[in-house]
């Protein structure tokens, strides 16, 4: 097989030691092999690294295993010597006779060697700075989420049923309750003056409901919970801030001519992050946050995917291709990213409840055939599909219309509805008011 690295470099990273073997071929056209076994240290990881860099190794590549390829990855990275690939550990391990740490990294070298590696995606260092804190986003969201449900809890065992009349406990007339009951409020006239807004119209239902058993036990256990629910919103904020910096932080550019210096002062440059997520923020079912979470996955820059479905299948949304001697044998979606994918769902869920729009068709046309869970992910599917391209042409999003499907099969649906009705026992004579429309191009 043709040699596509001169000097290569296989890795099999441990927790707490790496396993590099390095494959050289010199001017005489021999092989040659060295290997060594490093710790994970800072120190023992720049010292491998001078050790790769002595070798003048072109070419390194690890398996993605867990989070113990990052630090080694970043060391690497930051010496810019190194053409780095990540490679998916399901597409080497069932190669048969090699059980041991040197045998893996010899034959991830030689496999490198020839060029038969396909590198996964790794995006660069500021979105993978943004990907952490999306990621640290939705699981402080799902802590904040528990701790609120424990308080619903707290609340029923006290037989205090203000879940029952406030659509949010946590609102701002539920928080000055909840916060009256700690104080040691139980009057339920008084309780329910805190009402604000649209609320007061059910004081008399709140009085009904604030009349419980409270104990000393339970209001020890809504202050805990009310002060840590205050804390991690705190802490969302702070969040929440530091990933809107990243979005607007523009990478410095060619330094401007001296002739600008003397225009008027022009506005800020928006980065491409922050360019990405306005177009995305204007698809039905996507708002800010989903699109920041979508940007810190996927990134601003499609050109890392070949073509759509090559993101779709990277994400996991796609339908699965197994087939044998002719015959279909599963449609199960495969593996991918399951933070894009959660994303997707969550704003597809979204754009079905949407009033006049191409998405909302969508679902209704194939929850029919297919039921909610998958069409929430054909609905996905088709949103990233979208997104995809907007970021790729940097245009708009184009509404098709909630009527898009039935103007794209007009007769069928003419001859359903005439049917019905005939069998209704009408007599139906169809005369045209205007001229039939035609399906948009998608």
């Amino acid at each position: 097989m043709r040699i596509v690295y001169q000097r290569c470099c296989g890795m099999d990273v441990h927790k707490n030691s790496v396993t590099a073997c390095v494959l050289l071929i010199d001017e005489d056209g021999e092989l040659r092999m060295e290997k060594r076994n490093f710790r994970t240290m800072t120190r023992d990881l720049k010292e491998m690294s001078t050790w790769l860099a002595s070798l003048r190794v072109e070419g390194i590549a690890m398996e993605a295993t867990g989070v113990y390829w990052k630090p080694v990855w970043n060391i690497l990275e930051a010496e810019e010597k190194f053409r780095l690939l990540l490679v998916n550990a399901h597409h080497i391990k069932h190669v048969p006779g090699r059980k041991t740490d040197q045998k893996d990294s010899e034959w991830i070298a030689e496999l490198l060697q020839h060029g038969l590696l396909k590198a996964s995606f790794v995006p660069p260092r500021a979105i993978r700075r943004l990907r952490d804190l999306t990621r640290m986003r939705v699981k402080i969201r799902q802590t904040l989420a528990s701790f609120a449900n424990r308080i619903q809890k707290v609340l029923e065992d006290a037989n205090i049923k203000l879940g029952s009349v406030a659509s949010d406990v946590l609102g701002v007339s539920g928080r000055h309750m909840l916060q009256a009951l700690v104080e040691g409020q139980q009057d339920p006239q008084q309780l329910a003056g805190l009402a604000q807004g649209r609320l007061r119209e059910k004081r008399e239902e709140l009085q009904l409901a604030l009349e419980g058993h409270i104990t000393d036990h339970h209001r020890f256990q809504l202050k805990f919970l009310l002060d840590f629910v205050e804390f991690g919103e705190r802490q969302m904020s702070q969040l929440e801030a530091e990933i809107q910096r990243l979005l607007h932080e523009v990478e410095p550019g060619p330094i401007a001519p001296e002739s600008a210096e003397t225009e008027a002062p022009a506005t800020r440059l928006k980065s491409p992050l922050e360019t990405v997520v306005e177009l995305w923020d204007t698809i039905p079912g996507i708002d800010k946050l989903a699109a920041s979470t979508l940007v810190a996955e996927m990134g601003a820059d499609m050109n890392q995917f070949p073509s759509a479905g090559h993101a779709a299948k990277w994400t996991g949304i796609c339908p699965g291709n197994k087939e044998s001697a002719g015959k279909r044998l599963s449609g199960k979606t495969p593996k991918g990213n399951v933070w894009l994918r959660r994303a997707l769902c969550q704003a597809a869920w979204a754009a079905s409840r949407t009033k006049n729009t191409y998405l909302a068709a969508q679902y209704h046309h194939l929850i029919v055939r297919k039921g909610k869970k998958k069409t929430i992910v054909a609905v996905a599917h088709t949103m990233l599909i979208i997104a995809y391209y907007m970021a790729q042409r940097q245009c708009t999003y184009q509404e098709l219309g909630g009527d898009y499907f039935h103007r794209l099969n007009a007769d069928s649906v003419k001859h359903r509805m005439v049917q019905k009705l005939r069998s209704l026992g009408y007599e139906v004579t169809l005369t045209p008011v205007s001229p039939e429309p035609s399906a948009q191009a998608v």
